[in-house]
């Protein structure tokens, strides 16, 4: 059986990944899915200073604390870049890699060079989309049910995320198992981007028929693309 953990992405929680994680322990699995640093039922913390490298350290001591061993590591969104920075720091714990629409930044990248987002709201702390496009937008292609759960939990994401160019100077030496999975429906990141993280990586590409947020939408038809 397959130990995961999973990495969620901008204005979301470790709630994101609640059907899939539950599906995958349902058949034996071992599926961690915090929220990050700030972030869902965490949102409460935020406050200035949590960058990706800060919420990669936070998921990299879980699973020291937990003693996992042959970690898959599956990010999405935003949390793609999680998942590179905990990777490098717990090398020997990971088995392999997920990206499931995902943005993967080669070292002293912003998320602005790569992805061009929507206008959002901003403040001192944090960056969200206003209400009118997290409907219309982000969690437009969510079925009905499924669309207003996601609404009632979406929460500002850390604004230094955004801000600060990551620091990944061993990552992208390295060999690593990676799978990239796109998600044709959705416009971000773009596919051209996560072609090149499939290159760069010498991963195993998927298409999937799903928009952004398809750890909820689409969690049956990720099961099987996911790393053993």
């Amino acid at each position: 059986m397959t130990t995961y953990v999973f990495a969620h992405g901008s204005y979301q929680g470790g709630w994101i990944w609640k059907p899939l994680a539950e599906n995958l322990r349902r058949l034996g699995h071992t599926a961690y899915a915090p929220s990050l640093d700030g972030c869902g039922d965490r949102r409460q913390a935020l406050r200035a200073g949590i960058t990706t490298e800060s919420q990669a350290e936070d998921l990299a001591s879980l699973i020291f604390h937990e003693d996992l061993e042959q970690v898959v590591l599956v990010g999405t969104s935003s949390g793609g870049m999680v998942v590179c920075k905990t990777a490098e720091l717990i090398r020997e714990r990971v088995k392999s890699l997920c990206f499931i629409s995902a943005v993967a930044l080669l070292d002293g990248e912003k998320i602005s060079d790569q992805v061009r987002a929507p206008t959002q709201i901003t403040d001192a702390l944090s960056v969200a989309p206003s209400r009118e496009d997290a409907e219309q937008r982000w969690a437009a292609l969510l079925p009905p049910k499924e669309r207003q759960w996601a609404l009632e939990r979406y929460s500002p994401h850390p604004i230094d995320v955004y801000r600060r160019a990551v620091d990944l100077p061993r990552f992208w030496s390295q060999d690593w198992d990676a799978t990239v999975i796109w998600c044709k429906r959705s416009a971000l990141p773009p596919v051209e981007h996560q072609r090149r993280t499939t290159e760069r990586l010498r991963a195993r590409f998927h298409e999937l028929d799903a928009g952004h947020l398809a750890a909820l939408s689409h969690w049956k038809e990720l099961t099987p693309l996911l790393p053993a």
